[in-house]
């Protein structure tokens, strides 16, 4: 059983009341605010960065998951189930994140669930932006959502590849298709995600010693010294 289905049944088997998971969200809050606030007096980056993403994970997982892993099941279906509409090859009952595949054998049902739905992704993704300060606050706001909707588009173009195959392939088809081409191109596009929004952002905005890799920051200490010459 993988680790994802490990941690969501585990998670499952807890149901505390409404006003016990507010006591427990509040306490960890501050718990997690405190740490913060202790590393970031002592000047600890690396521990600060490290406390706040990972803690700013386990709050979503705890609180967020169930709240969310449905809706967003939901999305994925939906979205997959207009290409599936238009070419015939299936068709989505999105209110339940389901799938019905059409094979020359007969047919297939695919469930979108917690594994599937995109939602460690997001959280993962929002973690690490939330305390990657390469970005001002705004810039990380508007590239939370750009990328929790690149991230569904990304996993609904997964569950179309999915399904496609099996459509051909046929039952045979499943395990290829989710285990390997399904999987390999969700992390290929997340791996795109991450380049454009961690890599390379940071390597355009560092400095080493007067050498600048911001092309308009570096052309203008030029333009300067020749106005000064003329």
């Amino acid at each position: 059983m993988p680790i994802t289905s490990r941690i969501s049944a585990f998670l499952s088997t807890i149901n505390p009341s409404s006003t016990t998971k507010l006591i427990i969200f509040i306490v960890l809050v501050i718990i997690w605010l405190l740490n913060l606030r202790i590393f970031y007096k002592v000047k600890n980056q690396a521990a600060f960065i490290t406390i706040g993403m990972g803690g700013l994970f386990i709050l979503m997982m705890i609180f967020l998951r169930p709240i969310a892993t449905m809706p967003l099941a939901r999305i994925v279906a939906a979205l997959a189930g207009l290409f599936g509409r238009v070419t015939g090859f299936f068709s989505a009952f999105f209110k339940y994140g389901i799938i019905f595949v059409e094979t020359q054998g007969g047919s297939m049902t695919l469930q979108i669930d917690f594994e599937c739905s995109g939602i460690i992704e997001i959280m993962v993704y929002i973690a690490i932006l939330a305390f990657f300060k390469v970005y001002t606050i705004s810039e990380r706001a508007i590239l939370s959502a750009v990328g929790v909707i690149y991230i569904i588009l990304a996993n609904a173009l997964r569950i179309i590849i999915i399904a496609t195959m099996i459509h051909f392939g046929g039952e045979q088809m499943y395990y290829i298709a989710h285990t390997y081409v399904g999987r390999i191109f969700f992390y290929a596009a997340t791996v795109v995600l991450y380049f454009y929004v961690f890599t390379k952002s940071q390597v355009v905005r560092m400095k080493v010693g007067s050498f600048s890799y911001d092309k308009e920051k570096t052309d203008a200490p030029k333009e300067n010294e020749q106005k000064e010459d003329k």
